[in-house]
């Protein structure tokens, strides 16, 4: 076997792999006696079959096999010995395939991009500010007003009060389209609030002002991509009764209203708040730190990127904000999506801070542990109740997916383990501080 190389530009390589015809027979030969003891063909004893019956009978497939075997050592033997990491799976092509005989020597091509050398960082030279954020007595009182509203109930307004948002009324509705009832789309004593937008949009506003004991038709067109194919798009009616008019009573701030959110009672409840708040504070402020963290070694490092990864992110990310620009389209499946020039440069930093942080991670023998493996499989299964053991399936014999799951846990520890040797600066700052920090991230 030959490897001769063919391209060495940037980060772009190529090589031709030869394999003589004379060694592809002989893996084919050692194969066809190795299988010959457990082979039993019909006017043969078991093991008896010979050799050049066994080669016309399974030759042509295990030539395959051994093709498949010849290159996939060559290419290990290859990594190994020049220490290339390829960005992306090697491109493999045989020269003169549709024209081969076996006879002939086998030629390959392969070509892959090197992922790049990182240059060493003197990670102790980093200074970070942690924001910290008490729960104080305003956001305390904001968080009960909030469960509060969750837990109100509804009371009948004075006869003839006209509803207002943010009230419940109690309707029988009738729909229509084309004067033809559509089914699904009647309901009896159903209470609505309006303001909510759980019905079509346009539907709730119509009843504001409304009185119990009025009939009114609401008039609404379903939106382009509502789930029901046959009413998308399509005008419809809506015969109503209104039966009652509710305005929104709020709980009491009581010992009750605790045990509704699994507290024992009022301070229980006002604890439990108070440990949320901060567990919530506590994560932006990492996320604000962490972006910190990232712009510090972004202007410490550079070096080439493979410009097959960079493209591959850059697509992602123009997909991406085009679906948060466009979020009434929920398929996928369309066509790409052209990355600006925009995309491409916060996809280089995406890239390079990516391999940055991969090679400290490497360097450090930062791992992923299958107890953390697991919690992720566990969480993210909860997204998707009653199907959670096809998913536990899906995930165990899907590598990519397992990765997916994998590479957040160790991106987070690899951030642990750089900032363990930062300097680190508590600052103590206001919810509003905090906030306006977490705002920022979104402007870069």
């Amino acid at each position: 076997m030959q490897v001769t190389q063919t391209l060495n530009e940037g980060l772009k390589r190529g090589y031709t792999i030869t394999v003589p015809a004379a060694e592809l027979d002989a893996k084919v030969e050692a194969k066809l006696v190795e299988a010959q003891p457990d082979i039993e063909i019909k006017g043969f004893r078991k093991g008896k079959v010979p050799m050049a019956i066994l080669r016309k009978q399974y030759g042509q497939r295990l030539m395959g096999d051994a093709m498949q075997e010849v290159i996939d050592t060559a290419m290990d033997d290859h990594f190994k010995s020049t220490g290339d990491r390829p960005a992306l799976q090697p491109k493999i092509s045989m020269q003169n395939g549709e024209s081969w005989k076996e006879g002939d020597d086998l030629v390959v091509e392969m070509a892959y991009e090197a992922l790049p050398a990182i240059p060493e960082v003197d990670l102790s030279g980093l200074t970070l500010d942690r924001l910290v954020v008490k729960a104080d007595e305003a956001a305390m009182a904001e968080a009960l007003e909030n469960l509060a509203k969750a837990g109100q109930s509804f009371e009948d307004r004075e006869a003839g009060s006209e509803a207002q948002n943010g009230d419940q009324v109690v309707i029988d509705f009738r729909g229509s389209v084309d004067g033809v009832d559509f089914e699904g789309g009647t309901g009896e004593d159903y209470p609505l609030v309006l303001g909510s937008g759980s019905f079509i949009p346009g539907f709730e506003d119509q009843l504001i002002g409304a009185k119990a004991g009025d009939a009114p038709s609401v008039n609404v067109t379903f939106p382009e991509n509502y789930g029901a194919a046959h009413l998308a798009g399509k005008a419809a009616v809506f015969a109503c009764t209104v039966k009652a008019v509710k305005a929104p009573k709020a709980a009491e701030l009581d010992d009750e209203l605790a045990k509704k959110f699994g507290a024992e009672s009022l301070d229980a409840l006002k604890v439990q708040i108070a440990e949320r708040l901060e567990a919530e504070y506590k994560g932006a402020a990492r996320a604000v730190m962490k972006r910190a963290l990232l712009d510090q070694l972004d202007a410490m490092v550079k070096f080439d990127l493979p410009p097959s990864l960079v493209e591959a992110e850059a697509a992602q990310i123009a997909h991406q904000l085009w679906h948060e620009e466009h979020p009434e389209v929920h398929d996928h499946n369309h066509g790409s999506v052209e990355p600006t020039e925009e995309h491409r440069t916060l996809a280089e930093r995406r890239v390079r801070l990516g391999l940055l942080l991969a090679e400290i991670g490497r360097k450090a023998e930062v791992q992923v542990t299958d107890a953390e493996l697991t919690q992720a499989v566990l969480a993210q299964a909860r997204q998707y109740p009653g199907q959670e053991r096809q998913f536990f399936e899906y995930i165990q014999k899907n590598a990519q997916a397992q990765q997916q799951l994998r590479a957040p846990i160790f991106e987070d520890k690899v951030i642990d383990h750089i900032v363990a040797g930062a300097t680190v600066t508590d600052k103590e700052v206001g919810k509003d501080d905090l906030t306006k920090a977490v705002e920022a991230l979104d402007e870069l």
